[in-house]
């Protein structure tokens, strides 16, 4: 439930805040909250969750790499 409303909350925040959003930040939450919901489908041995959150911690790092920029 942590990660769901992690995500919930991040893509809020790029909404309600829209090009003054912390972008590093966002990324960073997202990206640990992918982890998070990855350890959890690990658990429930749900694969396609599992493939997706992975995909989103590539895509989170990739994120932060170019918001650092």
């Amino acid at each position: 439930m942590h990660g769901v409303l992690m995500r919930i909350f991040s893509f809020s925040l790029v909404s309600w805040l829209e090009p003054d959003s912390p972008f590093l930040f966002v990324w960073a939450f997202n990206t640990t909250d992918a982890v998070i919901l990855s350890w959890c489908s690990l658990l429930k041995k749900d694969k396609a969750y599992t493939l997706l959150n992975v995909f989103g911690i590539m895509v989170g790092v990739v994120g932060m790499l170019r918001a650092s920029n």
